[in-house]
């Protein structure tokens, strides 16, 4: 197992997490590569977008069917400014790659906010730190488990 599938596997066991992590057999680096290997909607799939919040990382679990409207991500945030952070940022900020940040496993607590959307679906998917891991979950537990405030964040 990956080292950072092992960290956010861990994360998930401490936080009392129900789901597994499973390993797709391609990687999932979009919502439409996940939902299509995993037989789900689309909006069912738990994208983590990591954004600067006036230089702050801030983490949106948005719904795959649509996206971010960074003017409402910066109003919730308090910040002046949001915007896509840099791989590199992301790396820095979670440990993990873009198309494979989990919501918890990070070096440090990130500031998230959890789009509501994703409460429609009974089941809900979400990155495992690498883009070829995903977990089940639901949107109560991702918002229990990140300790993240539910929002609408989509455009």
């Amino acid at each position: 197992m990956h080292p950072n599938v092992e960290r956010v596997a861990a994360a998930l066991k401490e936080l009392g997490a129900t789901g597994q992590i499973v390993e797709l057999p391609e990687a999932a680096r979009t919502a439409e590569a996940a939902a299509e290997q995993l037989g789900c909607p689309v909006g069912a799939i738990a994208n983590s977008l990591v954004f600067a919040a006036d230089d702050t990382p801030l983490l949106v679990l948005t719904s795959g069917a649509h996206r971010v409207d960074t003017a409402k991500a910066a109003a919730l945030a308090g910040a002046r400014r949001v915007r896509r952070a840099t791989p590199e940022f992301v790396r820095e900020a979670t440990g993990q790659p873009i198309g494979g940040v989990a919501p918890v496993g990070h070096p440090a607590p990130i500031r998230t906010l959890v789009d509501t959307w994703l409460g429609e679906h009974e089941v809900v998917w979400a990155a495992g730190g690498h883009p070829h891991t995903v977990f089940p979950t639901s949107f109560e537990e991702l918002v229990r488990i990140t300790g993240g405030t539910p929002a609408d964040v989509g455009a």
